[in-house]
């Protein structure tokens, strides 16, 4: 039966006023859970933007917290004697005493909510997980991490031999079952990953372990982290739709893409960003109007170099709320460009990326070079950014105009030598913890002129960002 003035049953009520009595009595292994703590907090703050408002539930005496690099952080936990403890060592923190499943929660909206090692020990999950949203905005993520349920005998046998602080009864949350109880309570899982195959302090030993044989062995590894936005709950119409055409020697394709282009929000405005073109590309631009049946159509010459300089110059003379790629070639069908911006609008994702690895293609649109490369990068991007892609080079990419803008703003992380835009745009939206969600389509054959891709040398220039971003996200 459940306490209706509370929201969770009696029994979670005792276990909640067990934990709390349990917590009263200090610790003799500081200094491995400080250990702990650091690796924990260097990954979180690999998620965390340095403006975001960071709410933490169950943070103990404040250890993570004080390390996380954010614009303000807010501190709750039940045990009244951590609470105190916590304000003595950190005087700078804000700490509250407070159960999450039942107190009132610190004065939000906050951006990030981190529930760190907690959910094994909470008495009511779902109950928690509920609350959560009191406090938060149509952006905030939860970020989550969870003890991996392998290590479960290893460390019942370390406390039981009186090497590692004892611990209450806990749940060893699974995976899986962490994320469905997120979605129970509306909160919808997107990223997840391992880390940390070596929780001790053993100096340049756990350094290289957890770095370097870590990212190979996540299925070992102690801590799994999820991230998790709110479920969409409304629709959100874009009042502009800008959709940016880079076009380099395409001057067959121009006036096609354009009587083409379908309506797209409430208005359509359509870029054509020429980059130095050694056809009539440009002259094929200027000759189209300056409005088509669904918006208006702008034309610029592009003043860098490559397709990613073309999309940026674009972006940045764009009006519309949600930003759009579109090669000039048509290889991606204009008509499907209506599913990417559904994506946005109904809230199942914050990033649309087009794969053309689902349906049949034609014949000769992609070279079976192409097609390994393609399949090996969309493995190793899911691998890396821990949300499942399948094709990463595909020109087509939908994000709204705000989340571009972080992207922006956080370009350097990464290193600004993408030759086309894909890969840079893909690391800025897992950076900033968009959901990228893969739209299919189908892939056409070019019909005019020939690609602007130099495989073999392009295709080092990606192996070598992949690299950067590698060292950048996973061996840290």
């Amino acid at each position: 039966m459940t306490n209706v003035a509370t929201g969770i049953s009696p029994g979670a009520k005792e276990h909640l006023a067990v934990l709390e009595e349990f917590y009263r009595k200090p610790s003799k292994f500081s200094r491995g859970v400080v250990f702990y703590r650091r690796l924990l907090a260097h990954r979180y703050n690999l998620l965390i933007r340095s403006g975001d408002r960071v709410l933490e539930i169950g943070c103990g005496e404040g250890d993570l917290l004080d390390r996380l690099v954010c614009a303000s952080k807010v501190g709750m936990d039940l045990s009244p004697d951590q609470v105190e403890r916590g304000r003595a060592r950190f005087p700078h923190l804000d700490l509250r005493v407070g159960a999450g499943e039942t107190d009132p929660l610190p004065e939000g909206p906050f951006d990030v909510i981190v529930l760190s090692d907690v959910l094994n020990y909470a008495a009511d999950v779902e109950a928690l997980l509920v609350r959560l949203h009191e406090v938060s905005h149509g952006g905030t993520r939860v970020m989550i991490n969870i003890y991996n349920t392998l290590w479960r005998p290893l460390l019942g046998a370390v406390r039981r031999a009186g090497l590692a602080a004892p611990q209450p009864s806990s749940s060893w949350l699974s995976r899986r079952d962490a994320a469905n109880l997120c979605a129970l309570a509306d909160w919808g899982v997107f990223k997840s990953f391992s880390a940390i195959l070596l929780p001790l302090a053993l100096g340049p030993v756990s350094s290289f372990v957890n770095r370097w044989l870590a990212p190979f062995a996540p299925a070992f590894c102690l801590a799994i982290f999820l991230v998790a936005r709110r479920a969409p709950r409304q629709r959100r119409e874009p009042r502009c739709v800008s959709v940016v055409i880079p076009a380099r020697n395409e001057e067959g394709s121009v006036t096609r893409a354009l009587e083409r282009m379908p309506a797209l929000g409430r208005e359509t405005e359509v870029i054509f960003v020429e980059g130095h073109s050694t056809d009539n590309t440009w002259e094929a631009i200027r000759g189209l109007p300056d409005a088509f049946a669904h918006g208006r159509v702008l034309k610029i010459r592009q003043t860098g170099k490559g397709k990613g300089n073309a999309v940026v110059e674009g972006f940045r003379a764009a009006s519309g709320d949600i930003l759009m790629i579109l090669d000039a070639d048509l290889t991606v069908p204009p008509e499907d460009l209506p599913k990417f911006v559904d994506v946005l609008a109904s809230g199942k994702g914050d990033f649309a990326n087009g794969v053309r690895l689902v349906y049949p293609m034609d014949e000769k649109a992609m070279q079976f070079a192409n097609l390994v490369a393609n399949k090996s990068f969309g493995i190793l991007f899911s691998w890396l950014l821990g949300q499942p892609l399948k094709d990463t080079l595909c020109g087509t990419k939908v994000l709204w105009r705000e989340d571009y803008d972080r992207i922006d703003k956080g370009r350097a992380f990464f290193g600004d030598f993408d030759p086309f835009g894909d890969f840079d745009l893909l690391f800025g939206a897992s950076k900033q913890n968009l959901k990228i969600v893969d739209v299919p389509v189908r892939y056409k054959e070019r019909f005019y002129g020939e690609t602007n891709i130099r495989r073999w040398h392009h295709g080092m220039i990606l192996l070598r960002m992949l690299a950067f971003a590698a060292r950048r996200l996973k061996f840290v």
